[in-house]
């Protein structure tokens, strides 16, 4: 398939998957931040907020069926091959990247896909995250991923 047509795909999907983020109040990190905070302990003025959880399941049962259906077919509609993750192992990178994950997630509210989304909203801790986020993105590629 021609590559503008890829393009156009990957477009029209990211679109899509911004505007359900907005739809859902995802950009918002208090909100995100509320569903992280189970306990209370970072604002007790604020009851746990499930809405998070409902975003996920709502993922969940649209991705689920698509990757069963993508292991059914023999190659994607616009590529040659399908592009599934191979590497099962559970290793000290990889649990440790999830805690980094984890931790500035919880931190600042945000995650890489809605902080991109959020760039929309023009809100400066936004712009701070996504730009901090790409330079550890070089750094790391710089210095962790030649090793």
């Amino acid at each position: 398939m021609s590559a503008p047509l890829r393009l156009l795909v990957a477009l029209a999907a990211g679109l899509n998957f911004g505007f359900g983020l907005s739809l859902s109040g995802m950009l918002d990190p208090a909100r995100v931040q509320g569903f992280l905070d189970v306990t209370g302990a970072f604002d007790r003025r604020q009851a746990w907020d499930p809405t998070l959880a409902f975003v996920l399941g709502g993922a969940v049962s649209v991705a689920g069926p698509g990757y069963a259906l993508a292991r059914r077919l023999p190659r994607p509609a616009l590529t040659v091959a399908f592009e599934l993750p191979t590497n099962r192992r559970i290793d000290r990178p990889l649990i440790g990247g999830a805690a980094l994950f984890g931790i500035g997630w919880g931190l600042s509210g945000l995650c890489p896909g809605p902080a991109v989304a959020a760039l929309s909203t023009g809100a400066l801790p936004v712009v701070v995250f996504v730009a901090a986020m790409l330079v550890g993105m070089a750094v790391y590629q710089r210095f962790v991923a030649r090793t």
